[in-house]
């Protein structure tokens, strides 16, 4: 039986709290959290802002509950609402965590990684600098003197060099971190794995799909509206419509006689089988709605309203 504080009733051997992942696009922070929950739930790709939306990833032991907030990268560029929304979003995680792990890119710091330390600049949380992608380092001897020279720039509570893609020093991280979370009871079931229902997560996968299929040859203006979710005699039925900004982004999405679409659908699916453990039957289609990106409006209504 768990000691209880007698004043406040909180299992004084646990240990609960908010862990936001930050860092410019690009730098890791989504496979971080993949590896951190042992299982996929935010998705990835090799093209910059692919993350657009905040997402927990709650992990749960016997006595600590640590949730991870996956954020979009932030970056300079402001000039479309959705560029603003993902960077309003970042900010308005920074101030409602216990702990802050800021990622940058092995040894390549950039003005987006200054952007980044100005808004860390009004927290009061401890700050962990993660510096990813050591695997990449060729002479691992410059690292401490490079986090040495980072000691001048912030006062970081941990330093933790790190590949999220390999799985190096994860452990260590973790554990780092449960030291600084507060005592209190959790916030979520146990069995509980994010804050975002199956229809989200469907959405996010189909949209990865696309990414990865697309890559370079369609801009950031795309993005997926689920239709129809619904489960009838076991089988997860789902339509949704791929949005884009003109009619040549919607020729690149079908490809010739539809065979890029197909692909599509077929990695999105076989994807969301393996998520949600059932059958899926998927729908897509491709519709041009212009200037959903710089709207708004239509930005919340497509689901963009986390901050």
């Amino acid at each position: 039986m768990t000691e209880q504080n007698s004043s406040s009733g909180i299992g004084i051997n646990k240990r609960c709290g908010l862990i936001a992942i930050i860092g410019k696009p690009n730098v890791g922070k989504s496979t971080l959290l993949n590896y951190l929950m042992g299982q996929k739930i935010s998705i990835t790709s090799r093209k910059p802002q692919t993350t657009r939306h905040r997402l927990l990833g709650i992990k749960t032991t016997d006595n600590t509950q640590m949730i991870f907030v996956d954020t979009p990268g932030m970056h300079s560029g402001q000039d479309k609402a959705l560029n603003r929304y993902m960077n309003k979003t970042v900010q308005s995680v920074i101030h409602d965590v216990d702990v802050i792990l800021f990622m940058v890119d092995r040894m390549k710091w950039s003005a987006e990684d200054d952007l980044v330390l100005e808004q860390l600049r009004h927290t009061k949380v401890p700050v962990f600098l993660l510096l990813n992608k050591v695997d990449l380092i060729e002479d691992k001897e410059v690292l401490l003197p490079y986090l040495d020279e980072k000691k001048n720039l912030f006062p970081f509570k941990e330093y933790f060099p790190l590949s999220a893609l390999k799985q190096h020093n994860i452990e260590a991280l973790e554990s780092a971190i449960e030291t600084y979370l507060p005592v209190a009871d959790f916030y979520y079931p146990e069995d509980q794995l994010t804050d975002r229902n199956s229809r989200f997560l469907a959405a996010e996968f189909i949209r990865e799909k696309l990414t990865r299929q697309i890559g370079d040859e369609l801009p950031y203006e795309a993005t997926v509206e689920i239709e129809e979710f619904r489960q009838e005699k076991g089988v997860i039925h789902i339509s949704a419509l791929i949005l884009v900004e003109k009619n040549g982004q919607k020729i690149i999405v079908i490809g010739e006689s539809g065979s890029r679409l197909k692909l599509i659908g077929r990695e999105a699916r076989l994807a969301i089988e393996e998520l949600l453990g059932s059958k899926v039957m998927l729908n897509l289609w491709v519709k041009v709605k212009g200037g959903w990106s710089d709207d708004e409006r239509a930005l919340k209504s497509l689901g963009y309203d986390d901050c």
